[in-house]
């Protein structure tokens, strides 16, 4: 037996509903692609850029009458070059930045770099951390004596005071040299408008005033 042909005015309907479906389909992916690209995005600027303190990051100085923690911070193993080793919070300036295990090209453009072969953060000597004077680091001339540099790692949080800035000649090494007690040696390229390759580094050393 035959079987019905649908009518005009049904395939007009399904033909409708079809391309419904269609423009409905293209419309999703599209969204999603750009959700996609847009968190790509997002992720590769991230740690560069100063982002505002998190409810956990330390909002302002830390009194220096609190007790210190251990002076021999328990690291849970040696971080391996371009890992993350933990956050820089400057107080003053409102500014974080992720702080990666050595100062190569690569790892300072994720962010601010800590010295092979220097103290890790809080431990009784000297910590060396660098950072381009052209990201991280461009305001780091608007710090003083007395303000405050925290680093947050996963041995601890370690609350230093800068207590001098000089500037030294790019080939100084007394910004690597040992100390008696804890340290943090901050360098960057000195002068911050200087074109091309800086002569020299702008350097601040703060002394640690709390851990917990």
């Amino acid at each position: 037996m035959p079987r019905a042909r649908p009518s005009h005015g049904t395939r007009s309907y399904l033909g409708t509903a079809s391309l419904g479906l269609m423009i409905l389909g293209i419309a999703l992916s599209g969204w999603a692609l750009f959700n996609i690209i847009g968190s790509s995005s997002a992720d590769s600027n991230a740690l560069l850029r100063p982002i505002k303190m998190s409810s956990n990051s330390p909002t302002g100085s830390v009194n220096a009458s609190e007790a210190l923690g251990p002076q021999q911070p328990d690291y849970p193993e040696n971080p391996a070059v371009g890992d993350v080793l933990g956050m820089l919070s400057i107080p003053t300036l409102g500014q974080t930045f992720v702080v990666i295990e050595g100062t190569g090209a690569e790892e300072l453009k994720q962010g601010v770099g800590h010295m092979l072969d220097t103290a890790m953060p809080g431990e009784p000597d000297n910590c060396v951390i660098s950072g381009h004077r052209d990201t991280v680091f461009s305001d780091l001339g608007k710090l003083e004596t007395g303000d405050q540099i925290i680093m947050q790692t996963a041995a601890g949080t370690f609350a230093y005071e800068i207590g001098r800035i000089r500037v030294v000649d790019k080939d100084d090494v007394t910004v690597v040299v040992p100390a008696d007690h804890a340290v943090l040696s901050v360098s960057t390229c000195y002068p911050f408008n200087y074109v091309g390759s800086a002569p020299d580094r702008y350097v601040l050393v703060a002394n640690l005033v709390a851990s917990w």
